[in-house]
């Protein structure tokens, strides 16, 4: 797969989630594996839970950093409502893989506003998108040794799509770079049980 022409990632999550890292960890098993790379990130109150939404470009044909609307080939949401607020950068060839674990916003806790459920979310992504898949990142992260890995669990799960034209082994040794010593080892086992239970979902 190294020669395609444009993969656009777009990941959403809230400050704190590690989508940024995330993306550092793509770019570089990208760079690993001579497959052209293009990004860009879009911070808000990123330190507060803020919205953050990070673009991955792979490609040849690949020159700017921006994802266009209706352009993304995969989107990786670390939180359900980000998916939502995001949902122009989808079209009927997205496959959406979506954490089931809501961060829910001090004004729905003040009972100033309402968080929709999960399902409905879900829903609504399939009528904009193409496949939806659910999984819970902090669940599996947890398993693996630690709730911060998450991010990992996801970038597993985005290798298991196979649509990266990345190898599987350039992701690991990027992480491994990445990290160091046991995080490094549990950022690994975060990163096959994410793979795991996406291979396996779309069996």
């Amino acid at each position: 797969m190294k020669g395609v022409e444009e993969i656009n990632i777009v990941l959403v999550g809230v400050g704190g989630q590690g989508t940024i890292v995330m993306s550092e960890v793509l770019g570089r098993a990208a760079v690993m594996e001579g497959v052209k790379v293009r990004g860009s990130e879009v911070l808000g109150m990123a330190q507060r839970g803020g919205s953050v939404i990070t673009f991955i470009r792979l490609g040849s044909a690949v020159h700017g950093p921006m994802v266009p609307e209706a352009k993304a080939d995969v989107m990786v949401a670390m939180e359900p409502s980000e998916a939502l607020r995001n949902i122009r950068y989808l079209s009927k060839n997205t496959m959406v893989l979506l954490s089931t674990r809501p961060v829910i916003p001090p004004s729905v806790s003040l009972g100033m506003g309402t968080y929709p459920e999960v399902e409905e979310v879900a829903r609504k992504l399939k009528e904009y998108g193409g496949q939806v898949v659910t999984l819970d990142p902090f669940e599996l992260a947890a398993r693996a040794g630690s709730t911060l890995a998450a991010n990992m669990v996801m970038l597993g799960a985005l290798a298991g799509t196979g649509r990266l034209p990345l190898r599987v082994e350039a992701l690991k040794r990027s992480i491994a770079e990445r990290f160091k010593g046991k995080v490094a080892e549990i950022n690994l086992k975060a990163f096959d049980l994410g793979y795991e239970q996406v291979r396996k979902a779309l069996s």
